[in-house]
């Protein structure tokens, strides 16, 4: 469960910005659109199911998700892929000459089994600068990491808690300038590090965005293993069915190993399961092949490549399995650019599936960037789940929420209000002189 993310000094993101789950103490839609995380006696906290951002094009919504997602794979993969001299893949605010070489920083509070956690970390493409870690059990702190490159000394100083236990003084000595502690700790066998280490990388399903192009398609294993079951696949179904999609069918076949460009030589016959990742890209580099079944007007089963399908299907079809996984698994979904090629209602249904009790017993989390001002209406998002993003003064991106503007409850009228530029986050259009 997400409470709050934080990111400064990366991409256009200049001074720090922080995303807030915590809900506000207003009533409306409390049952339906917030729930409460249980932390233990008073320590207990109401948090968002979701929450949308607005925008205009170039203002940086989509680096600030971005940044959720750099820190998940840095994370993931820093003591496992990264090897001694490797970079770690940051990149600064480029228009202050001041912040090219500061460091790029992460903060992430969150909970897991009951017990919240603060973690962070700071980093050039050279090495880890400061790592922190926090546990709150009971929701007294404990201070289990600090980590502080020291310039002077040319090395670390280190703050490994009591409350941290285990073999600390092989993970530290372990641990590369350019590696996390957390990772590396969790690589030699930290168990108590390792619930943590994994609520880090899999509070997140996935980042579907505008950047993947219209023809591919990221499954990790999770949602591979979703299509290819006889459950996974009739949540599929009922899914897109609910959508009114018109689909009868998908079949979900691997394509012959010979023509798979650029596999190593694997098999795929009988093994959807070998492939952590599937990927579908041009035609002859698809490792599987994916089919629309629908009925004719003489109820007879037609079949249709998923690449002749429209757009909006297409896109719907690789929202099912990141939606369904994470309604399942009560993780935090985003997405950019959600109203992506997808009709309004079909975007209020989908974000509906969050906004509910019902269809949201595990309490997951979306977190999406759109332009279709409908979630405005104070019939569909609680005034706290509204926020705006734009460039500043200082040419950087900025996150702040509706509820600063102090917007009255039941108002009706915010989203001609955000049209008329009462909130900023609009695009400055120039009138053409002819």
């Amino acid at each position: 469960m997400l409470i709050e993310f934080s990111v400064a000094n990366f991409k256009s993101i200049r001074d720090r910005q922080t995303l807030s789950m915590v809900a506000s103490s207003g009533g409306e839609m409390r049952d339906s659109h917030t729930f409460q995380a249980p932390l233990g006696g008073k320590s207990d906290i109401r948090l968002l199911r979701s929450a949308v951002i607005y925008g205009a094009n170039a203002a940086g919504k989509s680096n600030f998700l971005d940044a959720i997602g750099t820190m998940s794979r840095i994370v993931g993969k820093s003591a496992t892929e990264g090897q001694h001299g490797a970079s770690i893949p940051v990149t600064p605010f480029r228009l202050d000459p001041a912040k090219l070489n500061k460091p790029s920083e992460f903060e992430i509070n969150f909970i897991d089994t009951g017990v919240r956690y603060q973690y962070g970390f700071s980093a050039t493409r050279e090495r880890i600068v400061e790592e922190w870690l926090l546990a709150y059990p009971r929701g007294r702190a404990q201070t289990w990491l600090e980590r502080g490159w020291n310039k002077r000394k040319k090395k670390y100083d280190w703050h490994l808690g009591s409350s941290l236990k285990g073999e600390k003084i092989l993970w530290k000595n372990a641990t590369r300038e350019n590696a996390l502690f957390i990772s590396t700790a969790v690589q030699l066998n930290s168990q108590q590090l390792l619930p943590v280490y994994e609520g880090l990388i899999g509070i997140f399903v996935s980042i579907i965005g505008k950047r993947e192009t219209r023809y591919v398609m990221n499954l990790d294993s999770h949602c591979t293993s979703l299509y290819c079951t006889h459950i996974g696949k009739e949540s599929v179904l009922e899914f897109l069915r609910h959508a009114d999609l018109d689909i009868h069918d998908v079949q979900v076949k691997p394509r012959p190993p010979e023509t798979i460009n650029g596999i190593g030589g694997q098999s795929t016959v009988g093994a959807f399961a070998n492939f952590s990742k599937i990927f579908y890209e041009t035609v002859d580099e698809k490792m599987y092949e994916v089919s629309i079944i629908r009925k004719n007007i003489k109820n007879q089963l037609i079949s249709f490549k998923l690449d002749d399908e429209s757009d909006g299907t297409r896109r719907l079809y690789s929202h099912a399995g990141y939606w369904l996984i994470g309604l399942q698994r009560g993780c935090v979904v985003i997405v950019d650019e959600l109203h992506e090629y997808l009709h309004p209602k079909l975007v209020r249904y989908l974000v509906n599936l969050f906004n509910s009790e019902k269809t949201n017993p595990n309490n997951a989390q979306l977190i999406f960037a759109s332009h279709e001002t409908s979630f405005l209406d104070h019939e569909i998002m609680r005034r706290d789940q509204i926020l705006f993003c734009e460039i500043n003064s200082k040419l950087a991106t900025e996150i702040y929420p509706l509820t600063d503007f102090h917007p009255r409850k039941g108002r009706s009228d915010l989203r001609a209000a955000y049209l008329s530029g009462s909130y900023g986050a609009l695009p400055h259009i120039k009138e053409v002189v002819g």
